[in-house]
């Protein structure tokens, strides 16, 4: 049921997308290795919009912490350097109240990477994620993705 629901979620989440935006999503499983990164590969055509890059994090009661950290490494495809960001965002409420939405025990936040980014070239860029948390496993966290969408002016 458990699975069902989520392709139902993310099946709504791809049909509500707009030619200007993406997410990919990656499974974690509910067992994310601190060792582990969560890989994306984003296609630039048109460096000369601006992006707004966005984490989606899915999360169910089993997550142990209010907040989540990561290491975040923006690769270019031509130089091959990296951008590498540390980040940290709050999943619940003081009160221990997830943020998210979503029904039943599975829930979905939205956090900020990158606004109106403007990426130097065309290519194919990748985006690595590791979590930055106490856990050498971490359980909680079911899926990880990234929107890309053209920044609104």
């Amino acid at each position: 049921m458990h699975k069902i629901s989520g392709l139902f979620l993310l099946i709504f989440l791809v049909s509500c997308n707009t030619p200007e935006e993406d997410v990919i999503m990656n499974n974690v499983d509910n067992k994310w290795n601190k060792k582990t990164e969560q890989k994306f590969n984003l296609e630039i055509s048109d460096p000369q919009n601006p992006k707004n890059l966005i984490f989606v994090v899915r999360n169910n009661n089993e997550y142990p912490y209010s907040n989540i950290r990561f290491i975040v490494n923006l690769t270019n495809p031509k130089t091959k350097a990296k951008q590498t960001d540390t980040l940290n965002y709050i999943l619940a409420k003081p009160n221990g109240e997830w943020l998210g939405t979503g029904f039943g025990e599975t829930k979905e936040t939205l956090f900020q990477y990158k606004l109106n980014y403007k990426f130097p070239d065309k290519g194919n860029y990748e985006v690595a994620v590791a979590q930055a948390m106490r856990n050498d496993n971490l359980p909680g966290i079911e899926d990880l993705g990234i929107k890309v969408e053209t920044a609104k002016p």
